[in-house]
């Protein structure tokens, strides 16, 4: 059966525009001749893009149009919709924190039961906590924290007052020694396969190529760590709000993004509310060389469910030397990855640590007051 186009009234026919709306535009004429099926494909695909590395243009949902087959109009009426519905939690630029001059750290803090939503509100209000997750260990509260280049306190005495006002029994530190991969990019179409070879290009320890930051640039960076929302021309608050020309801020992430200091530009999406349910930290006893532990930390990288994967230090109580972080639609589909990743490696003991509340999960806010106001207030516990 052929697909009819109705000719227009003569009220229609009187109207100009309504030739230029309907029978003009090339996107909206393909759009006339895809099924429901294909388009909601599309619409998937615009999450996929804007996770990968999101077009720093001036008009970037046209540019996403054009890559899926949508008009602009349309784009920016679906991102929408993905922020209404909570699947997309931001868009904004993601900065390498220790290309900035920030020292970071993943912590483990063992926590009795009863005392685990305090420990954790008192954890999360130091500015430089972007991650808190309370998961099922004996390690039950695990927090991601990072310090300014010009931090009175430091990192390591930080997390000690930490430990000390949160009262927690034992945090350890788990800094990275090295980063194997980094990027967070979920499949929404559903046509890309976990345990197949990842074929995004993701931030890893080569990608660093530039540490610490001038007083000049700061201006940038803050700028570029704001959130922008659909509209047709994003970017036009923030350049307004900072001064800038927008061909300026492109520079400045074009220059930040060359030496390693930007990640990438990218939507941040709510996990659960995209479907993937299931949300794993498996940590792996890995022994060896360093070189032997590097090939096993690389494989893991390899595999596109693995979002993260880091080389961090062990302890007596502590003998897992490499982190993975897994992103599945169930349990099941979880443990077919977990499984092809040991086989591939021969790496048995592991430990698979899911999240059972989190705490908190913001993008961390670069040279703002708020961190210098924390360590005036607790510069007293310094000399612990």
């Amino acid at each position: 059966m052929g697909i009819i186009i109705h000719p227009p009234s003569v009220e229609e026919a009187k109207n100009t525009s309504y030739f230029a709306k309907n029978f003009f535009s090339p996107v909206k004429l393909v759009n006339m001749l895809v099924g429901s099926e294909d388009k909601e494909l599309r619409r998937k695909r615009i999450l996929n893009i804007i996770q990968a590395d999101f077009p720093f243009e001036w008009r970037p949902f046209k540019k996403i149009g054009e890559i899926v087959g949508l008009d602009e109009d349309e784009v920016i009426s679906v991102v929408r919709e993905y922020f209404e519905e909570r699947i997309i939690r931001q868009i904004c630029a993601i900065f390498d924190t220790r290309s900035l001059g920030y020292k970071s750290m993943l912590v483990a803090a063992r926590v009795r039961k009863e005392k685990e939503d305090f420990s954790a509100r008192v954890i999360n209000s130091h500015p430089g906590v972007s991650h808190n997750y309370r998961r099922n260990h004996e390690f039950n509260i695990w927090f991601t924290i990072a310090v300014p280049p010009n931090s009175k306190i430091g990192l390591e005495k930080t997390v000690k007052i930490l430990e000390k006002i949160s009262g927690s029994d034992e945090m350890i530190m788990l800094p990275t020694i090295k980063l194997y991969k980094i990027g967070v990019v979920l499949d929404m179409t559903g046509k890309e396969n976990l345990y197949d070879e990842d074929g995004y290009s993701y931030y890893t320890e080569d990608s660093r190529k530039s540490a610490g930051v001038s007083y000049e640039e700061i201006p940038a960076i803050l700028a570029l760590q704001e959130n922008i929302f659909p509209d047709r021309e994003p970017f036009a608050p923030i350049v307004q709000k900072y001064g800038l020309s927008f061909d300026e801020l492109r520079n400045w992430y074009e220059k930040f993004r060359s030496d390693g200091r930007l990640r990438r530009y990218a939507a941040i999406l709510y996990h659960k509310k995209a479907g993937f349910k299931y949300n794993v930290m498996v940590v792996w006893e890995v022994k060896g060389s360093d070189d032997d532990i590097d090939k096993v930390g690389m494989k893991f990288a390899s595999f596109r469910g693995v979002s993260h994967c880091y080389r961090r230090p062990t302890y007596p109580s502590w003998p897992y030397s490499i982190f993975t972080m897994i992103h599945a639609k169930d349990k099941g589909e979880a443990d077919e990855l977990i499984e092809k990743m040991a086989r591939d490696t021969g790496v048995d003991i592991r430990a698979e640590l899911v999240s059972t509340k989190e705490y908190k999960k913001v993008r961390l806010r670069y040279f703002t007051p708020d961190w210098e106001e924390w360590e005036e207030k607790y510069q007293g516990f310094s000399n612990l």
